[in-house]
């Protein structure tokens, strides 16, 4: 089976574009390996800093089910992975600020650890207070999606827009 992303409903993507596509082995330790599909949007009329929303469908290898002790090492591992996309995408002094529970859409009654991260970049010389959320979840396998925004202007709102995406991404 060729790894794919997760399926964000086109609803939640109005003024989003795709920017990247990517099949990655984000992990790989003798015969267990980890493949996620993933694809990265953008709002496509924002100036810098860009927001951007990704998600993620992991592929464990040998064929593993989620479990408690998989879970805990899947979103630990996600976590430092999503602290380097930061950093890859010119965000720094990252830290974690919090951990809370986030309900998905589908299927019902499925809640997401999420957490949250406040950075900065530099647009034009100037630091740019930055806030990110990663979600992981159990679906069929683990799903990951989440994204950042600039603090500026209307920061609740952007939080909003984030959260309502990330619960809509589904498995199929």
């Amino acid at each position: 089976m060729e790894p794919s992303p997760p399926r964000v409903p086109t609803d939640r993507l109005q003024g989003w574009k795709i920017v990247s596509e990517a099949v990655e082995r984000p992990f790989s330790a003798g015969p267990v390996s980890v493949i996620a599909g993933t694809v990265r949007y953008e709002p496509t009329d924002t100036a810098e800093p860009r927001p951007f929303f990704f998600a993620s469908r992991l592929y464990i290898r040998p064929e593993t089910g989620p479990n408690p002790m998989l879970t805990r090492l899947v979103e630990r591992g996600a976590r430092d992975g999503f602290r380097e996309r930061l950093a890859e995408n010119d965000i720094d002094g990252v830290d974690h600020r919090h951990t809370r529970e986030l309900p998905i859409d589908e299927p019902p009654d499925t809640m997401a650890t999420a957490d949250t991260f406040r950075g900065r970049c530099l647009v034009d010389g100037e630091p740019v207070p930055v806030e990110a959320m990663l979600a992981v979840w159990e679906a069929e396998g683990y799903l990951l999606a989440g994204g950042a925004y600039p603090l500026v202007d209307d920061v609740d709102g952007a939080r909003r827009r984030l959260r309502r995406i990330v619960r809509g991404v589904r498995s199929e």
